[in-house]
């Protein structure tokens, strides 16, 4: 029977995981009981994917407030500490914002504007350009701020993010004054002890800083880069990719990854015969076309993933090979002239005409989005997805 179907992605439900479980047999399990139930096969080459929220759950990569409060005071000396570029979310930064403010005596908030660096707007291009402000050189005070724009909320949340930040450094006992600004080097207007908090342009602003004067530059990603006092850490990305646990805890980004995948590589061989390639995934690297909010606030779409999954896809333009290549033929002709182009392609087709316009994107990427789509961030109680068919073609 000709196979009618390519790639599927599935959700796969399990137990609910807790610090200290067999994250790998657990999820072994699932995936196992999930295709019996199901009935549906595995196959060498699905990918089987595991959000990193529930790895970090079961390795306790845990952190309070107070661990970062000490980490931040010991690293950018606990006076005047500047706080540069964060991104405007209660989930992603705000726990976060509370130990920086408590491991210091005056907080510098300086925000980006229009929008911070995943989308999340504070204002609108159009009320800038009504404005007369020049987002690139201009230096907004809160003052100016709302003598120009008023309250802004945010649309999906309605939280007015200045005000919100402002409000939550003075609960933790410090100071707090706000500005609004693109180019880093305004901040040394105010202090020379910065916390730079971007997360995909973090390494051109600390050297910008650097450049200029700053005498402290550290960023987000240096804060609980190691335990402090038994906390969680994360030694590559610090408190980049945490989320809310508590009203006083976070929970990190998960760390050494790559021993968990390929053990769950080797107990699905084991277990099932075929080689399936395994991957931790958190957000995926997509943008809201009508909220505009691009929604990869991790430092990476996936920190650990098996050697399968290395790469970017190596595939051909069916429709440039129909109007351009194979033209003048139609019909059974033209599919069975299309596989041939597909059996006979180069291994590295960089530059090749009949491959533009495919995803020039790393597969982790690509694959990990799919399984941030697939599994959702609420309460859909799947945190493994099961990708099939990925890798195949028309020809398989």
């Amino acid at each position: 029977m000709t196979r009618m179907t390519g790639t599927v992605s599935r959700g796969i439900r399990c137990p609910i995981i807790r610090e200290g479980d067999d994250i790998a047999g657990m999820v072994v399990n699932s995936v196992i009981e999930a295709s019996e139930a199901e009935g549906f096969g595995l196959h060498d080459r699905d990918v089987v994917a595991i959000t990193e929220s529930v790895v970090a759950r079961a390795q306790g990569n845990y952190a309070s407030i107070d661990a970062i409060a000490q980490d931040v005071k010991e690293k950018l000396g606990g006076e005047t500490v500047g706080v540069i570029f964060p991104i405007l979310s209660r989930n992603r930064f705000a726990i976060c914002l509370k130990g920086i403010a408590k491991g210091a005596k005056k907080i510098v908030l300086m925000l980006n504007y229009p929008s911070d660096e995943v989308g999340n707007a504070l204002v609108s291009l159009d009320q800038l350009d009504e404005a007369g402000v020049n987002p690139y050189s201009d230096v907004l005070t809160e003052e100016k701020y709302r003598e120009l724009f008023g309250q802004n909320p945010h649309p999906f949340t309605g939280v007015d993010y200045v005000q919100y930040y402002g409000d939550l450094i003075r609960s933790c006992g410090a100071e707090a004054q706000i500005v609004l600004a693109n180019d880093p080097r305004a901040i040394l207007n105010y202090t020379d002890s910065v916390l730079n908090c971007d997360i995909h342009s973090r390494a051109r602003t600390k050297r910008i800083l650097k450049a200029a004067g700053a005498k402290r530059v550290v960023g987000l990603d240096e804060i609980l880069s190691q335990s402090v006092n038994g906390s969680g850490y994360n030694a590559k990305y610090g408190l980049l990719g945490s989320n809310k646990s508590t009203e006083d805890t976070i929970k990190l980004f998960p760390h050494e990854c790559f021993e968990l995948v390929n053990d769950i590589q080797a107990k699905l061989l084991d277990r099932t015969g075929k080689h399936i390639e395994v991957m931790v995934y958190g957000d995926g690297a997509f943008r809201d076309p009508v909220g505009k909010i691009w929604e990869l606030a991790d430092p990476v779409v996936s920190p650990a993933y098996t050697s399968g999954l290395e790469g970017t896809p190596n595939e051909l333009k069916l429709k440039y090979l129909a109007d351009n290549d194979f033209a003048d033929l139609k019909g059974e002709e033209l599919k069975k002239a299309i596989e041939t182009a597909i059996r006979k392609k180069d291994d590295d087709l960089v530059g090749n005409m009949a491959s533009q316009g495919t995803t020039p994107r790393r597969i982790t990427d690509l694959i990990g989005s799919l399984c941030d789509l697939t599994s959702g961030s609420g309460d859909k109680g799947t945190p493994v997805v099961l990708v099939q068919g990925y890798f195949d073609n028309l020809t398989d």
